[in-house]
């Protein structure tokens, strides 16, 4: 059983749907290293609970999360040496790797400030739920830092096009939760206020009901073919899918159709 003590995890047994919250809300949720790690370990472990089905990831108080913490982070890596930063950027890298390679949906429900670190958190989840109050900002060329951090530069452009991702990487800036569902960083916006946890939560549980193995290879496909040349995304996709057609889900959808039901997926 799962168990982080950095933030809240908790999973509703009735939809298999375990709910990551960010919980340092005095702090806009910053990030420490200790949720880094506790972050990374859990998406690593999470396939292994069976009772799992997706997972939505959010923030308590007005913020989805606004980065490292200038304290407890930023501070202290002034006292590191070159191996140290090192160490600590791939600490940041191993939480995407953990989100993306996880094969559960990850849906992010955000709210208030999602920015630096935060902002690439929440590119990373398969999908993106905000509400009018939800602005975002890659912050790093604003510290001095590059733009490309964390996989910014891999995943950015996936999702919103090279221009606009090389725009929003080099600026820095904020743009509001119109502009993002525009050029199709966030999936969905709803009116500030609303309940956005329970929308991505419904969005989950609708996901945890489907065919578990087929999703989780299309989340793998994605990840893949990204650097694919045609002609090897054709073959990877035509032996998953044979593959695919092995599985009981695959049989069971068959069965449901010829019998006027909804298929029981396992």
């Amino acid at each position: 059983m799962l168990d982080p003590g950095s933030f809240l995890y908790a999973v509703d047994s009735d939809t298999g749907v375990a709910t990551f919250t960010l919980n340092r809300p005095d702090r806009l949720n910053a990030l420490t290293f200790e949720v880094y790690e506790e972050l990374t370990d859990t998406f690593r472990c999470i396939d292994q609970e069976v009772e799992v089905r997706a997972i939505v990831i959010t923030g308590a108080g007005r913020a989805f999360c606004s980065g490292g913490d200038v304290e407890d982070i930023i501070g202290a890596l002034f006292d590191r040496d070159a191996e140290g930063l090192l160490a600590f950027t791939h600490l940041t890298c191993d939480l995407i790797a953990a989100i993306r390679s996880c094969k559960r949906p990850v849906i992010a429900a955000l709210n208030g400030t999602v920015a630096g670190a935060g902002a690439v958190i929440a590119t990373a989840c398969d999908v993106r739920i905000a509400d009018e109050s939800a602005k975002i900002a890659f912050l790093f060329t604003k510290v001095g830092l590059s733009g490309a951090d964390m996989g910014a530069a891999w995943l950015l452009p996936r999702l919103v096009g090279w221009g606009r991702a090389t725009e929003l990487l080099m600026t820095g800036d904020f743009i509001d939760a119109q502009e993002a569902h525009r050029i199709g960083l966030y999936n969905r916006v709803l009116a500030e206020g609303a309940d956005v946890v329970a929308e991505a939560q419904s969005l989950a549980a609708r996901l945890a009901t489907g065919p578990s193995e087929a999703l989780a290879v299309t989340k793998a496909a994605l990840n893949a073919e990204a650097s694919m040349e045609l002609d090897l995304a054709l073959d990877a996709e035509a032996r998953a899918q044979a593959d695919c057609m092995r599985h009981p889900n695959f049989k069971e959808a068959y069965a449901a159709f010829r019998e006027k039901r909804d298929p029981r997926f396992t």
